[in-house]
């Protein structure tokens, strides 16, 4: 199979879930081998997305007779929210909810309805967002805010109409996602984020506009390095504008001062204008890697269970909820993998060859 193509469904391998015949909760706070916590946990809820953009589903791999997932294989809203409950027993505290493009999972508020009630275990709501192309916000915005969805944060890779059309593939007007992101404001879903992957000699002419268009709106841009995700989008090093070049960049036109990080493992380095006007963010995961902070766990539409972004292979949640076990099993067998858990890519990106026959699994059918 060459590097572009991709077997019509696409489902990535499953590893052999170590299931504990002691099935009690791990004592005292969870860790990985680099005692890392688990504290986020990323769900997908579709395979599914209305966009084509080059560096995510590629329209040349992704096209009409691409076959998705079918729908009695994905997880139901019934075992996404068990999931979840499982998770926060463990230390989650945030939940993110990605796809695909999940605005497209029929019946979402209905699912945002049933995490908004999660509790952490000594009382306190769960930050609860979402990650959006932003195509359908304008319809939807108000009702995941009613739902109990308390912020977003829409992925908008170029203000030039032209640039985007090109980039989503799809001729998706820009004005349509600026207008999205208004609804969510509007709706009090904030406060918004808007995340612009740059590539170099792709997009990277509107890093200047964006900042322009963002600032004194109370958004918070973070542009976000070319990733070499998954095996289809064709990713080179040299279209990686790093970060501290786009900074740079930013630095001749507007003062910036740098910001402390907001929580333990906070992927962005933050930037405010000097004279108050908002904040950028700026996600460095190829030049700059993070990996000792990371915290999140994905959990694919399907039900697999990945620990890094980059990972090859998943865990069969979903096998494990259907054979009938306890919560209390589930919560133990998780915590083993996460407590075995030894990834870095991204910290090993050049140093160490990578695994042979190894395929990352593909953004999205996990989300960014």
């Amino acid at each position: 199979m060459s590097a572009r193509e991709v077997p019509l469904v696409y489902s990535p391998p499953a590893s052999r879930l170590v299931i504990p015949a002691d099935a009690a909760p791990p004592a005292g706070p969870l860790g990985d081998t680099l005692g890392r916590p688990l504290h986020d946990l990323r769900i997908s809820v579709t395979d599914r997305c209305n966009f084509r953009c080059g560096y995510c589903m590629p329209k040349q791999v992704f096209d009409k007779h691409h076959q998705f997932l079918p729908h009695g294989d994905l997880l139901s809203f019934e075992e996404i929210t068990r999931l979840a409950r499982v998770f926060v027993g463990l230390g989650v505290e945030k939940l993110r909810i990605t796809g695909g493009e999940p605005t497209l999972r029929r019946g979402l508020e209905s699912l945002i309805g049933m995490l908004a009630e999660l509790r952490t275990p000594d009382g306190r709501a769960l930050d609860l967002t979402l990650t959006t192309n932003g195509s359908t916000l304008v319809k939807k915005a108000a009702g995941l805010r009613d739902a109990g969805l308390k912020r977003l944060t829409v992925s908008l890779d170029g203000l030039d109409d032209a640039v985007f059309q090109r980039m989503n593939d799809v001729g998706f007007p820009v004005r349509d996602v600026l207008d999205g992101i208004a609804a969510a404001q509007a709706a009090g879903l904030g406060p918004v984020k808007v995340n612009m992957v740059v590539q170099r000699g792709v997009n990277d002419d509107q890093i200047l506009p964006m900042a322009r268009h963002f600032r004194h709106t109370g958004v918070v841009l973070r542009f976000i390095e070319y990733m070499d995700v998954g095996a289809t989008n064709g990713w080179r090093m040299d279209e990686v504008l790093p970060s501290a070049e786009l900074l740079q960049r930013l630095l001749q036109r507007h003062a910036l001062e740098p910001m402390d990080p907001t929580v333990e493992g906070e992927t962005a380095e933050r930037w405010r204008y000097a004279d108050g006007s908002g904040e950028i963010g700026l996600i460095s995961s190829v030049t700059q890697a993070f990996c000792g902070g990371c915290n999140r766990a994905r959990l694919s539409t399907e039900g697999r269970l990945f620990l890094c972004l980059f990972a090859g292979a998943g865990h069969d949640l979903r096998a494990l909820l259907r054979s009938g076990v306890g919560d209390e099993q589930i919560a133990a067998t998780i915590a083993g993998i996460w407590q075995r858990r030894a990834d870095r890519y991204s910290e090993l990106r050049g140093v160490a060859a990578p695994a042979p026959d190894v395929r990352r699994v593909e953004m999205h059918y996990i989300g960014g």
